[in-house]
């Protein structure tokens, strides 16, 4: 049996194909573009492809995200903090604490024994998601991805107090013209998103293990300062931007799964490859 979990974030859209054992058998992540329908149809379409399966031999799938609804074929929605619950869970089962930092929103999660009690978010301000990153990178001249590097060189960083996107860039176009070091600008920036998340997530009453996920995760400055500011060990998952589309397939296959142990009908789409056509 297979199932896929399809998860259409803000910026970002992720899937994964996963057989009857947990296996991953593919993956596929991209941007999210502006037409949801046609992504979806076509992720899947690489997925499929990826897994060597049709997509008759798919027994279920799950769709999570902020682009949920849009998923033509999906079986079922579910909530991105359902779905992040159970896969962070599933990768890490002692976790107790889990933060997502996202392209476009920041949220943080209590769970125990792999469910979801309670949760936190920020999905109103830029400032405290990825977005931040973005635009304080272009300010500085500098490529995303080569943030995370740079701020490890720091030797004093650079208190950056708005809370702002845009009066944070001020801030820091303020700090470049007084010749300050870019390592300990960005080493600021960072203990900057940091600590706004750690102050949403303090609600929860932090308790470890404590998991970050999301396209932030993957910047080894932010798990830097968000250790600093939390004062807990950070676990990264290998691929952070997995864990909604990870969740989504394990749910899927609960739901088979128990569908079939009570001997009830599953409730489903039919399987046409007509369904994964591109929308014109």
């Amino acid at each position: 049996m297979y199932f896929a979990g399809v998860d259409i974030g803000s910026t970002m859209t992720k899937i994964v194909v996963m057989d009857g054992a947990g296996n991953i058998c593919s993956r596929i992540v991209g941007p999210t573009g502006p037409e949801h329908r046609r992504l979806a149809n076509e992720v899947l379409t690489q997925a499929l492809e990826q897994a060597n399966l049709s997509f008759g031999q798919i027994d279920y799938v799950v769709a999570t995200g902020y682009g949920r609804v849009n998923v033509p074929f999906a079986d079922r929605q579910i909530t991105e903090l359902t779905c992040h619950a159970r896969g962070v869970a599933s990768l890490f089962p002692t976790v107790r604490t889990a933060i997502d930092i996202g392209g476009q929103d920041a949220k943080g999660l209590k769970i125990k024994d792999g469910k979801l009690l309670d949760f936190v978010m920020n999905d109103k301000c830029a400032a405290g998601t990825g977005r931040f990153l973005e635009v304080l990178a272009d300010t500085l001249g500098l490529e995303l991805d080569d943030l995370g590097g740079i701020s490890l060189e720091s030797t004093k960083k650079v208190p950056i107090s708005s809370t702002c996107t845009i009066f944070a860039q001020q801030e820091v176009i303020a700090r470049i013209s007084e010749g300050l070091p870019l390592e300990d600008i960005v080493a600021g920036l960072h203990n900057a998103l940091a600590g706004r998340v750690a102050r949403m997530v303090q609600r929860l009453r932090v308790e470890p293990d404590v998991v970050l996920t999301g396209g932030v995760a993957k910047n080894i400055g932010v798990v830097k300062a968000m250790k600093e500011n939390l004062g807990y060990k950070i676990l990264v998952p290998p691929d952070p931007l997995l864990t909604g589309a990870i969740g989504a397939a394990i749910l899927g296959k609960e739901i088979t799964s128990k569908a079939m142990a009570e001997g009830v009908p599953i409730e489903r789409k039919e399987r046409h490859l007509e369904e994964v056509t591109f929308f014109k």
